[in-house]
């Protein structure tokens, strides 16, 4: 978890997606990347609402990074063919429709209540980070 600068919905960051090429990185950092912008270019890994308000209120910030760290590790549990997986990665724990590549809900260690997740079939430890060097953002609906 980093302590990020929030956001508003709109505002443009600067960042550069860590699996594009070096020609791409140049000109992505020439010019400004909405965050949605930034979702997308992570291979496709969406943020339902309600992630995005559990996000919001838990002060769980992710950036350009974090969103390829999570989109691999569904990479992974996707060609196995797992449905419901449960992305560790930083503390924080996130439920994610594979088929969908939708994340659910995200749950850091202050909010886990009990610690018990059901109907998931597959668990995945997100790689560690390669890159400390990328610009934080805050999920906001």
């Amino acid at each position: 978890m980093s302590d990020g600068m929030p956001i508003q919905s709109g505002q443009s960051v600067q960042s550069t997606p860590t699996n594009v090429s070096a020609s791409q990185k140049s000109a992505a950092k020439q010019s400004d990347v909405s965050f949605s912008e930034v979702l997308s270019q992570a291979q496709d890994v969406r943020f339902s609402n309600h992630a995005q308000q559990r996000l919001q209120s838990r002060q769980i910030c992710l950036d350009a990074d974090s969103v390829s760290r999570l989109s691999d590790a569904v990479d992974r549990v996707e060609k196995r063919g797992s449905q419901s997986s449960l992305v560790l990665m930083d503390n924080v724990a996130y439920l994610v429709n594979v088929p969908q590549r939708l994340v659910v809900t995200a749950v850091d260690a202050n909010s886990r209540g009990e610690g018990v997740f059901t109907q998931i079939d597959s668990v995945v430890l997100a790689e560690p980070s390669q890159s400390s060097n990328t610009t934080d953002v805050n999920v906001e609906a």
